[in-house]
């Protein structure tokens, strides 16, 4: 496996609009992520307590190596601010996937509050590339070593911070 610092990604543009809106980019030198918008056709209201809608980025992507995926999360602002989230936490977008990107968005304020109102063309999730790690699996009896936390989980390393050694 090569690491690539500037692999190459095909994006295919499905919705015209985003030659006005803003292809995607990223927004600083030093972005982790490129911005997504809605390529809504009306305002989509979104009411607290519903379900997960999807809304289509406008685009596709075409990544062509096994060792790369995309993404898709929230934009921080909109969830602080706003209380919009994904529907699924985060989006993966496997390497080998070439279909139309949809982000899954839900409105997760409490019922009887002010609805999400997203406008097309609004910026409402980023994706980020990451590299991929793909393993191959050993099936065994016991595990080759033991380490100091063994099977402890949920809670069995404390809240607090650790006390250092000195």
């Amino acid at each position: 496996m090569t690491f690539e610092a500037n692999p190459t990604v095909e994006i295919k543009v499905l919705d015209a609009r985003l030659h006005e809106w803003g292809l995607p980019a990223y927004q600083s030198d030093m972005a982790a992520a490129i911005d997504l918008h809605a390529c809504l056709d009306a305002a989509l209201t979104i009411e607290p307590g519903t379900p997960a809608q999807l809304v289509p980025a406008g685009i596709s992507v075409h990544m062509g190596n096994p060792y790369m995926a995309a993404t898709i999360a929230p934009r921080s602002g909109l969830g602080h601010k706003k209380g919009l989230v994904l529907g699924n936490s985060i989006g993966v977008i496997d390497a080998d996937y070439q279909g139309p990107i949809m982000v899954s968005v839900w409105n997760r304020n409490a019922p009887g509050t002010e609805p999400i109102v997203i406008q097309p063309g609004e910026r409402i999730a980023q994706m980020m590339f990451v590299p991929v790690l793909r393993p191959v699996f050993k099936t065994v009896e016991t595990f080759s070593e033991d380490t100091a936390r063994g099977a402890g989980g949920f809670g069995s390393t404390g809240v607090h911070h650790a006390k250092s050694g000195s």
